[in-house]
């Protein structure tokens, strides 16, 4: 993660930077603790707490992004820390932690190695799954630890109604999370599973869980809360699947944010649990900014939440009528012809979209930018908010390969770019470029702000077939009279580009 956003011209020294702040942090906090300053725990709460609160801000733009991951893990390992200081564990607690903290920050840096950038979906997906298992062992633990006290303690319903929702968010955060990971990695159907009453279900889980959540208030008796506890988790759990099976496959990056935010509910609701303010804060920042992530998600789907966790993409659309029917033939070209037609432009936009990641494209298109730009040609990316299959993904892709950070735009910043534009190369997008959003009231993606791309002189789209997108709805551009595609292999395709464009360019 340190080298995700790194440039090639950022000079080697540049993690050392970043390096200073931990060390006086930690430096500062242990001074601190050894001179026996209890209200030092509570400052470096605060202290780490505003670190993770600088890497939201942070992350927020690409050209602050390696700063905001950094002050993040500054944050982390600060609290973990300062929550050793406070407790002051046992010399065999100690070794319980740091043995279970070796083995599992072993495995996440042999994962971190081998996931490619393509497979980063799914690894989000995996690791929020592990977040609601964690919540829910959590919660069962503590309420444990803590049954002897719940019934003198005066804070016992505020405990309570956190067990409750640590221990629920986390049971459909787990097993939605799985589901999720099992559509985007191909191991279960993208199409929606629109079972019969799936609503009446839904509904009837959600009483279920309450049910228990409300006997967890009246357990005379550790065994019956626990039960209490065991059926929230599992009423939950079923929840999550049957809610995340109902999501198509196109709207997976919403998912992910939602699940990301449930994730830091979760978190909050531990943090309430072992009153622990920096797990409170964090996962309020975490909860809050997952579900605002999500809405403009939402918005650039022209979706609300509710649409899309409650049922299947393509279901249903703002008309009355069956969608446009699409007529007419397609241009194709070759390498040759598509390297003539870049060479003469002069103001470029590219669009990548999921088959870009997957052909792992974004090296030779980088390279096809650069020198582009030597030439003195106005080269630019735009990226739309739902491209791939989470938010971002395209935008690190980019950045893994060199592009700058000043090329890449957003769409509200480039979509009025596209009329003043020689040529537009679409690379791997689809649902994100389709003109039946805003031509056909009829189409299910109807009214999805798109990239208008066709508004362009000329359109070259790169496909390896004209079939639809992971919408499942045909695009009308591939038609268009300045429309040219150019079928293949993505990866193949770009390598064919960047050396004719070399040579047509000499």
């Amino acid at each position: 993660m340190l080298d995700m956003f790194k440039r090639p011209e950022d000079p080697p020294e540049y993690n050392v930077l970043y390096a200073i702040p931990a060390a006086l942090f930690l430096g500062g906090y242990g001074w601190a603790a050894s001179q026996g300053l209890s209200e030092v725990h509570q400052a470096a709460y605060l202290a780490a707490s505003l670190c993770c609160v600088g890497a939201l801000g942070g992350l927020s733009s690409q050209k602050t992004s390696r700063l905001g991951n950094n002050l993040g893990m500054i944050g982390v390992t600060g609290g973990i820390a300062a929550t050793l200081g406070q407790l002051s564990p046992s010399s065999e607690v100690l070794t319980q932690m740091f043995t279970c903290a070796a083995l599992g920050g072993g495995l996440g840096t042999l994962i971190a190695k081998k996931i490619q950038i393509t497979d980063l979906p799914q690894l989000v997906a995996a690791f929020h799954s592990l977040v609601g298992l964690a919540a829910v062992l959590t919660c069962i633990s503590t309420y444990m630890h803590d049954f002897p006290t719940l019934a003198t303690d005066p804070a016992a319903g505020v405990l309570r109604t956190s067990l409750f929702l640590g221990t629920y968010i986390g049971g459909i955060t787990f097993s939605g999370s799985l589901i999720a990971y099992g559509k985007l990695q191909g191991l279960l159907k993208s199409n929606p599973l629109l079972l019969p009453g799936r609503h009446a279900l839904n509904a009837t889980l959600l009483l279920a869980s309450l049910t228990s959540g409300g006997a967890l208030f009246y357990c005379p008796t550790m065994e019956t809360g626990l039960a209490a506890l065991g059926a929230t988790s599992l009423v939950s759990a079923t929840m999550g699947v049957t809610l995340t099976s109902a999501i198509g496959g196109a709207d997976m990056p919403v998912v992910i944010t939602v699940l990301n935010s449930y994730s830091g509910w979760a978190l909050c609701a531990e943090g309430f649990l072992l009153n622990n303010n920096l797990m409170t804060i964090v996962g309020a920042l975490i909860g809050s900014s997952g579900a605002i992530l999500s809405y403009i998600m939402c918005v650039a789907m022209n979706r609300s939440l509710p649409n899309v966790i409650l049922g299947g993409y393509g279901t249903s659309s703002t008309g009355t009528g069956k969608p446009m029917e699409i007529t007419g033939t397609h241009t194709e070209i070759n390498a040759d012809d598509a390297s003539k037609m870049i060479s003469n432009a002069r103001n470029i936009i590219i669009v990548p979209g999921y088959g870009l990641c997957v052909a792992k494209a974004q090296y030779p298109i980088a390279e096809m930018v650069k020198f582009l730009k030597s030439k003195g040609k106005n080269v630019r990316f735009a990226i739309h908010p739902v491209a791939g299959r989470m938010p971002g993904q395209l935008n690190v892709l980019l950045a893994e390969a060199g592009v700058p950070y000043d090329d890449v735009f957003e769409m509200d910043e480039i979509n009025e770019e596209f009329s003043a534009t020689d040529l537009v190369l679409v690379i791997g997008a689809n649902d994100t470029v389709n003109s039946a959003a805003l031509e056909d009231p009829n189409s299910p993606i109807a009214g999805m702000p798109v990239l208008t791309v066709w508004q362009s002189e000329q359109v070259i789209v790169m496909k390896r077939s004209l079939g639809v997108g992971y919408a499942a709805v045909d695009n009308p551009i591939f038609y268009k009279p300045n429309t040219a595609m150019l079928l293949g292999d993505a990866k193949k395709t770009c390598d064919q580009l960047l050396s004719r464009v070399k040579e047509t360019s000499v």
